[in-house]
């Protein structure tokens, strides 16, 4: 289940990469300026998400996302409002703990790291 949750959480992750750096699916909010904020995580949730997905460097890779999830709450979400629910922090809150659950547990045995004997 591990790997399940890896794969399932970082495909949906990478769709927001596609969204903001590849304008797909389409969003108002793609194509960000080149090394703004909103870029920088595009890039992240994009190489990263796709890392996830095939389970390589799953442990550094989840620990990084687990971080840019923490900073899109706080800095994006959280001066909003308080509440999660009314400041649309949930997924990033779900992700960052999702992500560092991955980082502690590993990738589970369905991954390249498993198969290359990386993670113990």
């Amino acid at each position: 289940m591990r790997s399940v949750l890896r794969i399932v959480s970082a495909l949906v992750f990478f769709a927001h990469g596609t969204q903001k750096i590849l304008g797909f699916p389409a969003s108002d909010r793609a194509f960000p300026e080149v090394m703004s904020r909103f870029w920088i995580a595009g890039v992240m949730e994009l190489i990263g998400g796709a890392l996830l997905i095939i389970g390589l460097f799953s442990r550094p890779v989840a620990f990084l996302l687990s971080g840019l999830m923490a900073c899109a709450y706080w800095l994006a979400h959280a001066p909003q409002h308080w509440v999660p629910a009314l400041n649309g922090g949930d997924a990033a809150i779900l992700y960052c703990f999702i992500f560092l659950y991955i980082f502690f547990a590993g990738p589970g045995p369905i991954s390249v790291d498993a198969m290359l004997k990386r993670d113990r």
